[in-house]
């Protein structure tokens, strides 16, 4: 079990993100304990569909073999559709 002063975990929160075992968060002004903390057992989420945010439906039926321009006219095409209510 690794430790960490208050201090240094406010400076990086980041560490909290990227755990693989417990790290013990404890008070140096004190010498105390204040808390324990597990990694997630959460499953990591994909890189693409974390950035595609609200496109995510659009970004999983995509055809790989295409070059990227078409990609983006029929991505652009399908939200048109959808917000202004074209039929093809």
């Amino acid at each position: 079990m690794q430790t960490i002063s208050i201090g240094e975990l406010q400076k990086n929160v980041g560490i909290l993100s990227h755990l693989t075992e417990p790290l013990s968060i404890i008070d140096k002004r004190k010498n105390e304990e204040v808390a324990v903390a597990y990694p997630s057992e959460k499953k990591r989420v994909s890189v693409v569909d974390a950035l595609a945010g609200k496109y995510s439906q659009y970004a999983k039926n995509v055809d790989g073999s295409k070059r990227f321009k078409e990609i983006k006219e029929e991505a652009m095409m399908m939200a048109m559709k959808e917000k202004y209510g074209f039929a093809d």
